[in-house]
């Protein structure tokens, strides 16, 4: 995938130039610059907190910028509560969606806003900026806290960026005192419905106040072409979702991912003409439910995917749908610590898979996991699963290296095998190549690149 060029990306200038209206110290004062200000206007905030009463509606090319997000605060008025009887949001439309609970609204299709260097606080509220069809939008240096449903929601976003922002706790169960009304899974501290061109970097998302039981989703999108997520730290259970629509050029670099990337489709879904819906690379996966498949036209390359013994309650790439998919799909170069109870489980029909030159090692895990390392649909034609280049090791507890006994017909070449219990059951054919990753694996990920990768171990 070609790489974003950053520093153009994230400071290209405005189409309109920034008129600045005078420094705004009080909220009546916010808000009348807001109303009566013209596109493209300049509203630069002074240090203290402003509490609003009602949404700040921003027009094209406006900039709203604090004095720094530990020293400008916006949040809402304690009469301003808008009802949550909307929630959970419909996701792909509007229709039932209340766009006026949120301290900050885009203007329907206004271009070129900036808000930046200020602390959003909406306990009250269902997210803290929304907006439809905002090009060349530029969201950073933003903390954004304590929101009931998302933290940024937005429709048809293209060329935006969304960078070193804080999401804490942007999103959560919305059962606040409310009668009748029942909670549920967040939409997500970023929630976009088709997303182009846009990137999302060097920002951190934690969750501190529901329990780790709960699902919260760090990135959510529903349908995502030609967009970069790198160098963030995500601290959640499910990380970023890009489930059902068709997706294109999707990269996702060089972040530390505490939860789930999934990114199922019906039946595997469409391949572009690119030959790539997404490519998930040079990240530090901490949790072994680590990757929710199944994607046709999906790379997997030069990960450290870094798991606790103790819990091993997932499989690294997971699939639980029933619709066959053609494929295919590549699994290459990545190391894999302690994976629970398998590296693959793919309950559909998935072909044209390709698990090569990975490194995966395997240690007695708490339960302790005794499955084969890879599981595949008896129904798979498995002339086009192949299995080739990598260092299996198994230390401490033999396992399998497959589940069914159809799978033993995949295509499996010059892998080095230890302590591998089924290995008389296929041929293994040698090759001319040295099994295991092709180069080493170092890279930075995270924040700023606050992580360093260097083969097996990652430290700040």
């Amino acid at each position: 995938m070609k790489r974003l060029p950053l520093v153009a990306f994230w400071f290209a200038p405005l189409l309109c130039p920034a008129v600045a209206v005078g420094a705004v110290d009080d909220t009546d004062t916010l808000v009348a610059a807001v109303r009566d200000g013209a596109e493209g206007a300049l509203i630069e905030l002074g240090a203290g907190n402003f509490e609003l009463a009602a949404p700040l509606e921003l027009k094209a090319g406006m900039t709203l910028k604090g004095a720094g997000i530990d020293k400008t605060i916006i949040t809402h008025a304690a009469d301003w509560k808008p009802s949550t009887r909307t929630l959970p949001d419909p996701e792909m439309t509007t229709k039932g969606l209340d766009t006026q609970a949120y301290l900050i609204r885009l203007r329907d299709k206004a271009a070129d806003i900036t808000v930046s260097d200020l602390t959003l606080r909406a306990p009250q509220l269902h997210g803290a900026i929304y907006g439809w069809e905002n090009e060349n939008a530029h969201l950073h240096h933003l903390r954004i806290q304590d929101t009931l449903w998302t933290g940024i929601r937005t429709f048809l976003l293209k060329n935006g960026k969304i960078h070193d922002c804080e999401f804490i706790d942007a999103g959560g169960r919305w059962e606040r005192g409310e009668p009748g009304v029942k909670g549920g899974i967040t939409g997500g501290a970023i929630f976009s419905i088709w997303m182009a061109d846009t990137e999302i970097a060097h920002n951190r998302f934690v969750r501190t106040q529901m329990d780790k039981a709960d699902e919260f989703y760090g990135i959510k999108a529903r349908q995502g072409k030609r967009c970069r997520i790198h160098h963030n730290t995500i601290e959640v259970n499910f990380s970023i979702e890009f489930p059902f629509e068709n997706d294109e050029e999707v990269e996702i670099d060089h972040n530390v991912l505490y939860g789930t990337v999934s990114i199922p489709k019906y039946a595997g879904g469409a391949v572009p003409a690119s030959g790539r819906t997404f490519h998930i690379h040079h990240n530090w996966f901490r949790d072994s439910y680590a990757i929710e498949f199944v994607r046709n036209g999906a790379e997997i390359s030069h990960n450290l995917f870094d798991f606790d013994v103790q819990k091993d309650h997932g499989n690294l790439i997971s699939a639980f749908g029933r619709a066959a998919a053609p494929g295919p799909a590549s699994f290459h170069n990545n190391l894999v610590s302690n994976p629970g109870r398998g590296v693959v489980w793919i309950n559909e029909v998935f072909n044209n898979l390709e698990i090569r030159n990975n490194h995966i090692v395997t240690r007695t895990t708490a339960t302790p996991r005794t499955e084969g390392l890879f599981g595949f649909n008896p129904a798979c034609d498995f002339k086009t699963i192949t299995i080739r280049d990598n260092i299996i090791e198994c230390q401490g507890q033999t396992r399998p290296l497959l589940r069914c006994d159809e799978s033993y017909g995949s295509v499996l070449q010059n892998n080095r095998l230890e302590n591998v219990s089924d290995t008389e059951r296929y041929e293994n054919r040698p090759a001319d190549r040295t099994p295991g990753l092709e180069s080493p694996l170092q890279f930075e990920c995270g924040v700023h690149g606050e992580v360093k990768v260097n083969g097996w171990q990652a430290r700040p």
